[in-house]
């Protein structure tokens, strides 16, 4: 084949050197990219909220109920790129009456229900319980009707009633801490488990996974953290930010070792892909890969981090809000690039060895950029309901140490 053909027919993308002919389209599109990119979130918010309830690290209490308020909105979100990405939803529901357990995907749908049902909603609900109670009294019209139904008929708000709530929490909460790396380990065996792809086919894939969605997930707590307190005109509690921030620098410690120790491999195993592979990260990945991945999602991230953690009693509090802010904001973009140099990036090159593809996305379509931007924003569209019902600004923690401004109030 040459690439001059190519440009002679109608919808063929452009592509270089030899490329077989079920290569030159890309399967997987921008809904594959966000499939990952939204679990990874809902587990990193988990194993955030997780801290508090399991490990007992008081200083995140003030963040403890937006975590799983967030781990819920993008949880509600994360089949929808899936269903999308068939054309036809309604086939989904033939891979949940009969499992199917040689196909990763299939077996999502179980995974999927267990967490959602078994462990993030129990756990919410047993936290919330007595509020609910609570504000069913209080409140009047559909608000208090709602809080009613959510009682679920229990209206015991006794002291050993709420400590058989803390209890029961405590340990759904541990069985949802394997249950969150199994959410988004499988989608990370997936990849590696495709020996055919030289790029997806590792046996770190699923352990990269679990903690870029680690990353990603403590990382939007903290920009959603620091974003409604500024839009409540509430004081940042800074004792609750350095610990995020402390822990969001462990786990990009961890992670960008991981990715590290995958390339360094890599190269010094030097198989038979490795020459195209470092075509493909030097020229069609450059910007995602090197520029967006490595250098501002996680180079730039870890200078900012580290300098905080280093030199913290030296650095004013308005800075390290604004360091912290940007290094979340910066890796949560870095691991989108990170999903998008994954699923694209692991097609973009023939199975031949000897040639490249190219992808363009449109605007509108199934699997264009409107779709896609939809899918990303919906989960903060989900959240800003349940914030409104389930977290409002005058039923929140108080905050504790040193804050950024008068005395007030933390999320």
């Amino acid at each position: 084949m040459f690439p001059a053909l190519a440009t002679l027919v109608e919808g063929v993308p452009h592509f270089d050197g030899f490329v077989y002919p079920n290569e030159l389209l890309l399967l997987w599109s921008v809904l594959i990219v966000i499939y990952p990119y939204v679990t990874g979130l809902v587990a990193g918010a988990f194993i955030l909220a997780s801290l508090v309830r399991v490990f007992e690290v008081k200083a995140l209490e003030p963040v403890y109920r937006l975590s799983l308020l967030t781990a819920l909105s993008f949880l509600l979100v994360a089949p929808m790129p899936l269903l999308l990405h068939l054309g036809h939803p309604e086939r989904c529901l033939q891979i949940m009456m009969t499992p199917h357990l040689s196909s990763p995907m299939a077996m999502f749908g179980f995974v999927y229900a267990w967490y959602l049902m078994a462990v993030l909603l129990l756990e919410l609900w047993f936290d919330y319980r007595k509020d609910f109670v609570e504000w069913s009294r209080s409140e009047v019209g559909l608000k208090g009707i709602m809080y009613r139904i959510f009682t679920l008929g229990v209206e015991d708000v006794s002291e050993p009633s709420v400590r058989l709530d803390a209890r029961l929490g405590r340990i759904i909460t541990v069985i949802g801490i394997p249950s969150a790396f199994l959410l988004h380990g499988y989608v990370g065996f997936i990849f590696g488990s495709i020996k055919a792809n030289p790029w997806w086919g590792n046996v770190l894939m699923p352990i990269i996974f679990i903690f870029s969605a680690m990353v990603s997930g403590i990382a939007l707590c903290v920009c959603l953290y620091m974003a409604i307190n500024w839009g409540r005109r509430i004081p940042q509690d800074i004792v609750c930010i350095d610990m995020m921030g402390k822990f969001l620098f462990y786990a990009l410690v961890i992670d960008a070792g991981l990715e590290g120790l995958d390339w360094v491999h890599r190269l010094y195993a030097a198989d038979e892909s490795i020459h195209i592979l470092k075509t493909l990260a030097s020229g069609k990945l450059f910007y995602t890969l090197l520029v967006g991945q490595a250098c501002m999602g996680t180079v730039v991230p870890f200078l900012l981090l580290g300098a905080v953690q280093l030199f913290r009693k030296k650095i004013p509090t308005l800075a390290r809000e604004r360091m912290y802010f940007v290094s979340a904001a910066l890796v949560v973009l870095g691991v989108f690039a990170m999903r998008w140099n994954v699923v694209i990036g692991g097609q973009l090159f023939s199975k031949s060895l000897r040639g490249f593809t190219s992808h363009k996305m449109e605007l509108a379509g199934q699997e264009g950029w409107l779709v896609g931007l939809g899918l990303i924003i919906l989960p903060f569209v989900i959240l800003t309901v349940l914030l409104k019902y389930f977290l409002p600004a005058n039923a929140v923690l108080p905050p504790r140490g040193e804050t950024s401004a008068a005395p007030g109030h933390a999320v």
